[in-house]
């Protein structure tokens, strides 16, 4: 695959994030939608009348379309596996939604099979891929902003739905922990380095199937003696916020999984100011410079990164690499156990 050569995609499933992640694919330069799989080929068609492509009427003829490169795989966490073990089989590589799996075992399977197969495996991480949030890891990390000392994070929405619905079905992986409490998570790792302790409470509901996380809070601490706070809901609206607190002013993310807006706001002087240079102004952390604009609602920054991945013939992204996947999945594994919330 050259630089000049458009990866082929192919989406698996046809629900509300692949139409996102279609659109989002049609922005992104040196990326082609070329076919789509739904168990049913009117859903299939439907999909493909509105965002081009071939139908097909089931995974196993998607993932058998010869020119399809790579496959999005945008089924419920439950089926993730089965999903890719079916493109890998057929010799597709994989951009799987996240949660990669229901557990860390599963997720190991599914690295095993891409080694196995010698295909590349990414997990659908957009906020990792997000400029943004790349600015911000890259200076925070620099100490631009002083030593952080503490980190907020909540996200959560009302889930108004019938209980076959797969966000409150524990067969399909229902859980606030794993649609919502993966990505304060995975920001806090991205931005402070893997967890030394975490520990939750949650509000568990009993349903036929198992029992599952309607809210969760967990308490971590990271790296430096970085503390943070985390939250997630299906039961409630927060504000999609985050903050970080150093020692030398405050940093707030809007919408923080996909920040419109970072601000960091001193509250003592740093680096080159002085007493002279009056007031400090807040700073913008945008996407600028070495990282890159965002693309549509940001899916097309994956999206751009498993192109770049695929034609440096590459089998996992330093962005998302596989240990980081398995790290936050261990974590979340454990979050479970210890709220008593089990996946079988």
């Amino acid at each position: 695959m050259t630089s000049d050569t458009p990866v082929r995609w192919g989406i698996l499933a046809t629900g509300k994030i692949a139409h996102t992640f279609a659109r989002d694919l049609r922005l992104t330069p040196g990326a082609e939608l070329v076919a789509v799989g739904s168990r049913r080929l009117a859903s299939a068609e439907a999909f493909a009348a509105e965002h081009g492509g071939r139908a097909h009427g089931s995974y196993e003829d998607l993932v058998a379309d010869p020119e399809v490169d790579v496959v999005y795989i945008a089924t419920p966490h439950s089926f993730h596996l089965d999903n890719a073990r079916l493109a890998f089989e057929a010799g597709k590589h994989v951009l799987c939604e996240k949660p990669l799996t229901l557990s860390t075992a599963d997720a190991e399977e599914m690295v095993a099979l891409a080694e196995q197969h010698d295909r590349f495996l990414m997990e659908a991480m957009w906020t990792a891929c997000h400029p943004t949030i790349r600015a911000l890891r890259r200076r925070l990390a620099a100490g631009e902003f002083g030593t952080p000392r503490h980190f907020h994070a909540e996200l959560g929405f009302v889930v108004d739905a019938e209980a076959s619905d797969r966000m409150l079905d524990p067969a399909l992986g229902a859980s606030a922990l794993l649609d919502m409490g993966i990505y304060p998570l995975t920001v806090a790792h991205l931005l402070f380095g893997e967890a030394e302790s975490l520990k939750a409470v949650a509000d568990v509901r009993d349903a036929e199937g198992g029992a599952f996380d309607l809210d969760v809070a967990m308490v971590g601490r990271y790296p430096g003696g970085v503390l943070a706070t985390l939250t997630a809901s299906i039961t409630s609206w927060s504000s999609r916020a985050a903050a970080i607190a150093t020692d030398t002013g405050r940093i707030d993310l809007d919408d923080f999984h996909h920040p419109t807006r970072v601000v960091f706001t001193p509250k003592a002087p740093v680096a080159d100011w002085t007493a002279e240079a009056g007031p400090l102004d807040p700073i913008e952390i945008g996407p600028d410079g070495p990282d890159g604009a965002v693309i549509g609602a940001g899916y097309g920054n994956e999206i751009a990164e498993v192109g770049r991945c695929l034609r440096e013939g590459l089998r996992e992204s330093a962005l998302v690499p596989h240990a980081q996947t398995l790290t936050l999945l261990r974590q979340m594994d454990d979050v479970r156990r210890q709220v008593g919330v089990v996946h079988e």
